[in-house]
């Protein structure tokens, strides 16, 4: 698919006569925000606006409309918060299942931004704009464990240059489907947008979209019921990346509902991810910082259930 991008207008031919929010692929767009673009209107077929389910011609050109961006006011929020670490320059926290790590359009508040602008007041880094202040990296909503803030933009460079160089350690630990064969292992199979879904990732070797990921596992206990007890530790930080990883090899997370079973684990709220572990060199210090989170109840309830 041909496209060309003029200020806020996407422009591209139709290869098919298939519904335009169904044939348009894009990592700008996801198919969710293009049907919300074409119900305001801001979609037409050779000039003509079109409706959701309007089918255009092969050839015809189609433009869409990208709207300006609205300013939106994160406020800070007086949440608990989990600190495992914290000085002049940055902070490791602790974040617990179930929270947003970012506003999203929908979910302004009660994320971990929110607590932290509380906390921190005007000291985070401005890198990653108003919606991610001090944010390096992130995790799942439903992934609890550790991730590290940045308080200036000095200290964010440096840490996501170390994220960037692969010399950030990231551990986790999970709870798997299936006996797992090997002690352990490597899976390195690159991830991308999947192809029919936007809203989930998947290993695919489409030269256009691919990115490398490398996940190293190691089996901490085989369990009863099916289970098996794991350790991971991440060579590349993907969207999703032990997800897909594990559900491609035929081992999903436990109580994951989009990579995993149709028939969800409801009692775990979502997949039984932990990030237990992270190190980095002090960007401002040049000390090595290794900070270690304990297994969440949710966690080892389910754990010993399984034994």
């Amino acid at each position: 698919m041909t496209q060309t991008f003029d200020n806020e207008i996407i422009t591209f031919k139709a290869e098919s006569t298939d519904r335009i929010d169904k044939q348009f692929k894009s990592e700008l767009l996801s198919r969710s925000a293009l049907q919300n673009l074409i119900e305001q209107g801001l979609v037409t077929c050779e000039g003509k606006t079109v409706s959701k389910n309007f089918k255009p011609k092969i050839g015809d050109i189609i433009e869409i409309e990208i709207p300006e961006p609205t300013d939106i006011d994160i406020l800070p929020e007086n949440i608990p918060l989990d600190i495992r670490y914290e000085d002049n320059d940055l902070l490791v926290v602790n974040k617990p299942k179930g929270m947003v790590v970012h506003p999203a359009p929908g979910n302004y508040t009660g994320t971990l931004v929110n607590a932290l602008m509380y906390h921190c007041k005007d000291s985070l880094s401005g890198i990653n704009g108003v919606i991610r202040p001090g944010i390096v990296h992130r995790i799942d909503k439903d992934t609890s464990g550790l991730l590290v803030v940045a308080k200036n933009d000095n200290a964010h460079i440096k840490l996501s240059e170390q994220i960037k160089e692969h010399s950030c350690l990231r551990e986790y630990q999970s709870i798997v489907y299936g006996n797992v064969k090997d002690d352990k292992g490597t899976v390195n199979a690159p991830i991308g947008r999947h192809s029919e879904d936007r809203k989930k990732m998947s290993v695919t070797h489409s030269v256009a979209h691919k990115r490398e990921a490398v996940t190293h596992y190691e089996v901490i206990e085989r369990l009863n019921k099916g289970f098996t007890h794991m350790r991971f530790r991440l060579e590349t930080g993907r969207t999703h990346q032990i997800r897909v990883h594990m559900s491609y090899i035929g081992h999903p997370v436990a109580g994951d509902p989009v990579y995993g079973p149709k028939k969800v684990i409801t009692e775990l709220e979502g997949q039984c991810l932990h990030a237990c572990l992270i190190g980095f060199i002090h960007p401002v210090t040049g000390k090595l910082i290794e900070v270690r989170s304990e297994l969440p109840k949710y966690f080892t309830d389910f754990l010993n259930k399984c034994r």
